[in-house]
């Protein structure tokens, strides 16, 4: 058991339209201490090659709820972009249908919470990893 005073976080993201890391998606890290604080934001970074955002930075002493803010829109734009004959496009209007992923969840002192981002074009979901 661990005696941290503080929680810390990870995350990557896969693109499960196509089975690959989603590389160059911003993400925000921000915390509260409480249910009804207001939320500080922390900074964040970006997913690398392998879909990982390593730069996240450490979570402030009592953080009890945590919101990672996913930029999804820009990386699906130049998908599209970069595939325009080869994949479907958003058959609505063209746009991305989900321009923002925001996940919360809450966190204990002394332990470490993986999130996963799992994507596709109409979809996500999440969990907690190792």
């Amino acid at each position: 058991m661990s005696t941290s005073t503080t929680a810390s976080v990870s995350t990557h993201i896969l693109d499960t339209s196509v089975g690959r890391p989603a590389a160059q998606v911003a993400v925000r890290l921000l915390a509260r201490s409480g249910r009804d604080a207001d939320w500080q934001a922390l900074g964040g970074g970006e997913t690398d090659a392998d879909g990982r955002c390593k730069d996240l930075p450490a979570l402030p002493e009592g953080t009890t709820h945590v919101r990672l803010d996913f930029a999804v829109e820009p990386y699906f734009e130049k998908k599209q972009a970069d595939a325009q004959q080869d994949a479907p496009t958003n058959r609505d209007s063209g746009a991305v249908f989900f321009p923002e992923v925001a996940i919360t969840f809450a966190v204990r002192p002394g332990e470490h919470y993986h999130v996963p981002l799992l994507l596709n074009p109409f979809g996500y979901s999440v969990y907690r990893g190792s």
